[in-house]
């Protein structure tokens, strides 16, 4: 699948992510900060097993918040559905290749975040 295919991606625009953060309850200073980075997104496979790691200069992470979250990540077609699970909580984010971009849909109630990712040379 190419949307899985190793490498590494680009934050090039974001959109809604502050309201999304505030909604799976991230502070304020951190909202703040996190709003402010283009964080690059490294696709590693190895096998059967994806590992997807995000990284930027405030913090680098497999979980940017600290939330302590159980995970399935499921595959949807040409989709990769990830379900975070956190104290009764649950967020969804989808990955999916469209025109040659990764873009990433971020759901947590009714707020909705769409980050797009470029792969870099």
């Amino acid at each position: 699948d190419p949307a899985l295919s190793p490498g590494w991606l680009r934050a090039l625009i974001c959109k809604n992510f502050h309201d999304y953060m505030k909604s799976i309850g991230v502070g304020f200073a951190t909202r703040q900060v996190a709003n402010m980075t283009k964080p690059t997104t490294i696709i590693e496979v190895n096998g059967d097993t994806v590992t997807i790691k995000t990284q930027s200069t405030f913090k680098s992470t497999e979980i940017t918040d600290d939330r302590k979250v159980k995970s399935i990540v499921t595959p949807d077609g040409s989709k990769l559905v990830h379900v975070q699970k956190w104290n009764g909580q649950e967020t969804t984010l989808v990955r999916e290749l469209v025109d040659g971009k990764l873009i990433l849909t971020l759901t947590h109630g009714s707020e909705v975040c769409i980050r797009t990712y470029e792969k870099e040379a």
